[in-house]
């Protein structure tokens, strides 16, 4: 089968079956507004850290939230993005580090809103206004901010310098702590850093290097296996 008739298969399946949220739905709703789909996972009511199994498409439960604190926004990711190589490369030289990589999944997105979205497994239309730069481990795992289309409090917002304080701060004690659950084999603690927080412009910069490196991952002789 050539790329051609597969492409054709593919869009056709797509239309009868659900398509997978990470490989089968676009990146943008509006690319010329840059109004982003993002798939949203987890939603503040959540007590279960719940993830996308990249094989089947389906939600699993990663873990149960071990301590009280939880995410102030629903929480995804973009489609057809990966943190690989470019991604890591714009960290590396936006830090002066070397040896870092991508955590080869997909770009994650916080999606603000003052509606309560009381489960995940959804798609919304996002406008990212920044992002945190976060390094998990070794591994660059930035977080993209953005607000909900058309929210009644937050949809005005373009730049992360509008957004409030304290839903930052909120934000940030997440991330620094959602993970402090031992490694079961080295009883180690990953570390997790935010080394900065970022606007508009350097957020559509990692959005566009994490697409670049979805492509060059998923070309046609793997996608395939992907889906």
């Amino acid at each position: 089968m050539d790329e051609k008739e597969f492409n054709k298969l593919y869009k056709m399946m797509s239309k009868l079956l659900r398509p997978h949220p990470w490989h089968g739905l676009e990146l943008y709703d509006n690319r010329e507004e840059r109004i982003l789909n993002a798939y949203i996972e987890i939603v503040p009511s959540d007590t279960v850290k719940y993830e996308l199994e990249k094989k089947t498409g389906y939600l699993k439960v990663d873990r149960p939230q071990r301590f009280s604190n939880i995410i102030p926004a629903l929480y995804g990711f973009l489609p057809k993005t990966y943190c690989g190589q470019r991604v890591a490369a714009f960290s590396v030289e936006r830090l002066g580090r070397n040896n870092l990589q991508g955590d080869s999944d997909p770009l994650d997105i916080c999606v603000l809103t003052e509606k309560n979205v009381i489960h995940g497994d959804l798609i919304v239309n996002a406008i990212p206004i920044g992002g945190f730069r976060m390094i998990d481990h070794g591994e660059v795992d930035d977080k993209i901010i953005a607000v909900l289309k058309d929210d009644a409090v937050f949809s005005d917002m373009r730049d992360i310098k509008n957004c409030p304080d304290g839903t930052l701060s909120r934000l940030r004690h997440y991330f620094l702590t959602y993970k402090q659950i031992p490694d079961p084999d080295t009883n180690e603690i990953p570390k997790c850093e935010i080394t900065h927080i970022y606007g508009h412009e350097e957020a559509i910069k990692v959005i566009d290097h994490a697409e670049a490196d979805y492509h060059h991952k998923y070309t046609f002789n793997r996608l395939e296996d992907s889906v």
